[in-house]
């Protein structure tokens, strides 16, 4: 046990080295200078709005579950959203890191097979990419509109944003012309290592070859009822959308609790393209995160870089640490029931 927790630790550990470098670089009595001034009941209203978004993007992921046949209610959907964002938070590499425990996790709480979890939760985070290319484009365009030249770090908003416009929809296409063939050439790979694990583990006999192919294909057309189902699809945006706009809020609000009223476009690009950072080999993206938007923060909105640090770090505690806490406790209490439903 210990050892599995390893990774986890050490990711932590590099990610508390990269936030405690951005704050000595600022200036630890700057940082904490400007904390000192921040409005309570703003940082209240931050709380709400973090609220509103685990909220949303539960619900997207209640629309995505009752497409593949596995609905829920919107309140154990919030919750086991929660939970999944707290498995994204504490391996590396984010989303692509916690997959496959947020799977688990949905699988659990929706009573349903585990590739039509992973299929729910890998749909959604796709889903995501779309409202949060468009939020990019429409800051970096004002953003660009107002500024005198491009800088360096605008200039690394550009690329990213293009990137993301770019690869969302060739991805897109071509996982879908193709997805036949994806969904063989996985089926080829995924068997002979799910047979080997299955050796080694102690009390677990080797599936057939057939039965992972069978799990394999239950995904694929889990992926293929959502993509099919445009009303699905749109709902699903539409709350991604909401969820995005309430990210891009608390950013704002968080300058706003320092005595700093920005544009919004500002907050409508930085967001997003920080995002980015998550895929970093660290929890959640924690440390890169912070260090790319408050990067950014400054040539967008022309604030102190004392201040967009402040910003940041009472923005993801409200973003990362706190749903983190909350989604720990959640998914320790699914991971509870199934092993009280294991026992004889």
């Amino acid at each position: 046990m210990a050892t599995d927790r390893l990774p986890t630790l050490l990711g932590f550990a590099g990610a508390l080295a990269v936030l405690a470098g951005l704050v000595w670089f600022v200036g630890v009595d700057d940082v904490l200078d400007v904390f000192s001034q921040a409005r309570l009941p703003v940082v209240g209203v931050i709380l709400v709005v973090a609220a509103l978004w685990l909220s949303a993007w539960g619900m997207a992921l209640r629309t995505v579950l009752e497409a593949v046949g596995a609905p829920v209610p919107a309140h154990t959907a919030i919750l086991v959203f929660t939970a999944a964002i707290f498995s994204n938070n504490v391996t590396p590499f984010g989303q692509a890191g916690g997959e496959p425990l947020s799977a688990l996790l949905i699988s659990e709480a929706a009573d349903t097979e585990y590739e039509n979890g992973l299929a729910a939760i890998a749909s959604v985070d796709t889903i995501h990419f779309v409202p949060s290319v468009g939020y990019a484009i429409v800051g970096f365009v004002f953003v660009a509109a107002g500024a005198v030249r491009l800088g360096r770090d605008l200039r690394f908003a550009a690329v990213a944003v293009a990137g993301l416009a770019v690869a969302l929809p060739v991805g897109a296409y071509l996982g879908w012309r193709y997805r036949y063939e994806l969904e063989a050439a996985v089926a080829g790979a995924v068997t002979p290592v799910v047979r080997l694990v299955a050796r080694v583990l102690p009390g677990r006999s080797p599936p057939t070859e057939a039965a992972v192919a069978e799990r394999i294909e239950g995904f694929f057309g889990s992926i293929d009822r959502v993509a099919a189902d445009r009303e699905t699809l749109l709902e699903a945006i539409g709350f991604s959308a909401l969820g995005w706009l309430c990210l891009c809020g608390s950013l704002w609000l968080s300058l706003f609790a320092l005595g700093e009223a920005v544009p919004v476009a500002a907050v409508l690009l930085v967001v997003p393209v920080g995002a980015i950072a998550s895929v970093t080999p660290l929890p959640g993206g924690s440390g890169a995160i912070e260090t790319v938007i408050a990067t950014l923060l400054v040539p967008t909105t022309g604030v102190p870089l004392a201040v967009a640090t402040s910003a940041v770090l009472l923005h993801r505690g409200a973003t990362y640490w706190l749903p983190t806490l909350i989604g720990g406790g959640v998914a320790t209490t699914l991971g509870a029931g199934q092993v009280r439903e294991r026992e004889p």
